[in-house]
């Protein structure tokens, strides 16, 4: 549903004047009145949240130090609850430093919007240097298992179905500096196999220096780039098949990874956001092999036929067409980058700068990012955590000291218009966006079970930070919109489908989500299809492509509710 075209018109026309009036109790760009905290307000101090990062930094500048921060929201005890999960840092010396006290911590949620520290508990106090992680059920048991990635050895994290966790190998054997990675079943064999982004061959020996001299936090470029890592799940136990697969020759520098069916062929494909090499997006062939079609795709480099520094990613259909677009978060001086895409032959188009996301990120890096349709008017809205990797200017309102202040940067908002047009409006969630932090990692999930998404933030040498939707409960004068949220399940397997396409039609328009598969940067969010729905107060009927081919239909039914699709009892298509 566009928006209120009177509301675009002024912000096409006033810039920044949109968002400043929008939030001062006059309409915003979706036609929904907002007071002047904005669409969310942050609830970490009354949450019992209260986790804060440290990225070991001893003034060596060692890269692992800026590129950290992932969060996670899920499940962990199928309780219908979303628990958080955060990794910390650790000193550096050659070699990764455990130390007493710095591990990584996990918050159940105890009461709404209410957490507590279970972290002994759970198992789950990793004390590597903690860089994101991914979740999954490895064994087909029902229950959520968890990766940490680090720079040193990944660890594997089994759930004994009550969210108690106990460590096991498990045959996942990345040691180096892993960044994002994402569970998906490649081979379409039922098991969730899984990707993990490797960065580059970190050496800490290695000095760099900024343009005055001054020792400075390394490029990518300073180390030499490798390959990522493919595992195949045999029955709970992994074993690497980057070679086979075809994956070993490919090197890079890999920060963001997601997987999602781009062609409509039925198999799960993998694209992969490098920082200063070109992206890849390795098409699945059907049989255990993968090829690179990035270049050929038009996803590789910008619309310049320039690498950029990749960050965050996400796949999902901003302009309504049924179709998985592409977003990727970039360095300042560079522009976020959303690639649209044309269709099966024809590949992606950079758009950024006539969709309107690319101008409004020059001056900031960004890394975790999230599209949600967060105002319920049935299109996809954009959230992207910034913070610099290089030192620069001081701002007014910064809370970091130095040097860590010269890092510092606000988030970004950006408002979909309808067909994929995009509104830079932070204004409108100030909460969010004005206080500048080193941010990376980003997820959104309903964290109170009221319908609408709210964030989970991750900071370096900061503290995570929780955000509710309030959007929804700003004026009586406008309507709430409808919502629907769709689980999809294989009895089988006995757990999400994960891959699984999922498209809602209300009357005449069709809206398109996707189930898990990664995204984000180093970060993961619930593996469920979140559909804002307007005005309308039933959906007609929703059809389901799982990730093993099969294609079923679903009986309408009334918003604002969750539903748990299972795989074979719809009607086949």
């Amino acid at each position: 549903m566009p928006h209120a075209p009177p509301c675009i018109a002024l912000f096409l026309f006033a810039g920044g004047a949109l968002a400043w009036a929008c939030s001062k109790e006059t309409s915003d760009t979706t036609g929904v009145t907002a007071p002047h905290q904005g669409w969310f307000r942050e609830i970490t101090a009354v949450s019992g949240l209260d986790f804060v990062q440290s990225s070991g930094s001893t003034g060596r500048h060692y890269l692992p130090e800026t590129s950290a921060g992932g969060v996670a929201l899920f499940d962990s005890e199928n309780d219908g609850d979303l628990d958080l999960y955060l990794l910390n840092g650790a000193v550096l010396s050659p070699d990764p430093v455990e130390e007493e006290g710095r591990q990584n911590r996990f918050y159940r949620q105890t009461s709404p919007l209410f957490f507590e520290d279970h972290t002994a508990a759970s198992g789950l106090g990793d004390r590597g240097y903690g860089m994101g992680a991914a979740i999954g059920d490895i064994d087909n048991d029902g229950d959520r298992d968890l990766l940490v990635t680090n720079f040193g050895p990944d660890r594997l994290y089994v759930n004994d179905g009550t969210g108690s966790f106990s460590e096991r190998s498990a045959g996942i054997t990345t040691r180096g500096f892993s960044s994002s990675a994402a569970f998906f079943d490649y081979d379409r064999d039922g098991f969730l196999d899984l990707y993990v982004g490797v960065y580059v061959e970190f050496d800490p020996e290695k000095p760099c220096f900024d343009s005055t001299g001054n020792s400075e936090y390394c490029g990518p470029s300073a180390f030499p780039p490798v390959a990522d890592a493919l595992f195949h799940n045999r029955d709970g136990v992994f074993e690497d098949v980057s070679v086979e697969a075809g994956l070993h020759a490919a090197t890079g520098a890999a920060l963001g990874v997601l997987c999602a069916d781009l062609d409509e062929d039925g198999w799960q494909d993998v694209y992969v956001a490098n920082d200063g090499y070109v992206n890849r997006l390795w098409n699945n062939q059907h049989d255990g092999t993968f090829v690179d079609e990035a270049l050929f795709q038009g996803v590789a480099l910008n619309m310049n036929g320039q690498p950029e520094a990749g960050m965050g990613v996400i796949a999902a259909d901003f302009d309504g067409d049924l179709r998985l677009d592409l977003f990727v978060t970039h360095l300042r001086e560079e522009t976020n980058t959303l690639y649209l895409n044309q269709g099966s032959g024809v590949g992606f188009v950079d758009s950024s700068g006539q969709l309107g996301v690319g101008a409004a990120s020059i001056p900031y890096t960004g890394f975790g990012t999230v599209a949600v349709d967060f105002d319920h008017d049935q299109d996809l809205d954009i959230a992207v955590a910034n913070g610099s990797v290089l030192r620069g200017k001081r701002r007014s309102n910064v809370q970091l000291a130095d040097p860590w202040a010269l890092y510092a940067e606000p988030n970004l908002l950006f408002i979909n218009g309808g067909q994929g047009r995009f509104y830079e409006a932070s204004e409108l969630a100030s909460e969010f966006c004005e206080l500048p932090e080193i941010s990376r990692g980003l997820a959104a999930g309903d964290l109170d079970g009221d319908g609408d998404m709210d964030l989970l933030l991750g900071n370096i040498e900061g503290p995570a930070r929780l955000f509710e939707n309030v959007l929804a409960t700003k004026d009586p004068r406008h309507p709430k919109g409808h919502w629907l949220q769709v689980r999809c399940l294989h009895p089988e397997w006995k757990r999400d489908a994960i891959g699984a396409r999922v498209i809602v039609r209300c009357g005449d328009v069709r809206t398109l989500r996707t189930i898990g598969g990664g995204s984000s940067y180093l970060s993961f969010q619930p593996s469920v299809a979140h559909f804002g729905l307007g005005q309308a107060e039933r959906v007609d009927e929703i059809i389901v492509h799982w990730p093993d081919g099969l294609v079923e239909r679903f009986a309408g039914m009334d918003a604002d509710r969750r539903v748990e699709l299972v795989h074979g009892t719809g009607e086949n298509e």
